[in-house]
């Protein structure tokens, strides 16, 4: 069985920047701020968090179960 990954490279859609991040395993992050251009990002519709909207790794209930668990 794999291991989900808590590690999430993410990427602003506006500027491109990309920051490796850490996902949070209690809860979903609805905001994140651009290092770069201090943009804050939220969920695409239908995304429960930003990790499922701009990183390159799912969050982790997506990850172990398709949806997220957190809601």
């Amino acid at each position: 069985m794999k291991k989900n990954s808590l590690e999430s490279v993410l990427t602003c859609p506006h500027c491109g920047f990309a920051k490796q991040e850490t996902m949070p395993t209690n809860e979903c992050q609805f905001y994140y701020e651009c290092s770069n251009c201090k943009l804050v990002l939220r969920p695409h519709p239908g995304d429960c968090c930003v990790f499922c909207s701009f990183g390159s790794v799912k969050c982790p209930p997506v990850q172990a179960n398709g949806g997220c668990g957190y809601k």
